[in-house]
């Protein structure tokens, strides 16, 4: 039986669904037990920043996938290790990597990461450049016209679309080997946002545009959105070019035997939702 936190996110709802039609037991945590999952699929429910509320959801799990960054993950894990469960798969990120607290996004990752290793519990710790997904932040602007217009213009991203980490997970929680790793996770090439807009204007044949906000705008943009210090911490990585996501790495066709997926992938099975 593995445990799925996050199950209904762009990730773990992919995890769920890869699991499940492998024949796996899975459960999903879910804030809502009556949402639709796939066939076999049961939904769990509990809250991840009240350990002990998650002793039935975990009762009987023998691997775990779990996110980072909550108020208690050695409370977590300690629940975890309780029941017996047997591996737990890490989501984190690149810059863990840095080591760097002062960053709030890092530490959260690199906080949640010491707590896995504290454990002693059998681990894989993923760590994806950005999201394809994060795409769909660009829908209210897709909807009100061609022009997107987005931060950090100059920066390429070898951006990952969440199946290809889900694809990584599902054979980190059910094989051997993987223990202990640490897999840095992109997709196929790097991209600026400008050739996003271009792939994206191909797949849905419109005649999209993108143009570039200014750091202030940016900034007053992600300060509606996000407390104060992750929108420093974004911009310490790509504004100071603290993080380079740029590279691509073969981890995912090392680990589950096939390539990541392009963008024009992505975006082609995601279409209905920029209808």
């Amino acid at each position: 039986m593995y445990l799925v936190t996050g199950a209904t996110g762009n990730i773990g709802a992919e995890l769920v669904r890869t699991l499940a039609e492998a024949g796996e037991a899975v459960r999903a945590l879910v804030r809502d037990p009556a949402v639709e999952l796939p066939a076999g699929a049961e939904a769990v429910t509990g809250d991840l920043n009240e350990p002990a509320s998650l002793r039935p959801a975990l009762a009987g799990a023998t691997g775990v996938f779990l996110l980072p960054g909550y108020r208690d993950m050695p409370g977590l894990l300690g629940e975890a290790r309780a029941v017996g469960v047997q591996r737990v798969v890490l989501l984190s990120g690149g810059s863990a990597g840095s080591g760097d607290l002062t960053n709030a996004v890092s530490a959260y990752m690199i906080r949640s990461e010491e707590a896995v290793r504290d454990s002693g519990l059998p681990a894989t710790i993923l760590r994806p450049s950005g999201f394809m997904s994060n795409t769909l932040r660009w829908l209210p602007q897709l909807r009100a016209g061609d022009v997107v217009r987005d931060a950090f213009p100059n920066v390429a991203v070898a951006m990952i679309d969440p199946a290809d980490i889900a694809a990584v997970a599902a054979v980190a929680l059910t094989t051997a080997g993987h223990d202990g790793q640490v897999y840095r996770l992109t997709g196929p090439q790097p991209l600026r946002p400008a050739a996003r807009v271009r792939i994206l204007a191909e797949v849905l044949g419109r005649p999209l545009r993108f143009e570039g906000q200014s750091d202030d705008e940016a900034r007053v943009e992600m300060s509606q959105a996000m407390p104060a210090e992750y929108v420093d911490a974004f911009f310490r990585f790509y504004a100071d070019g603290e993080l380079d996501e740029s590279p691509v790495l073969p981890t995912v066709e090392q680990v589950t035997g096939r390539p990541p997926r392009t963008f024009a992938q992505w975006a082609r099975a995601h279409t209905s939702a920029f209808s």
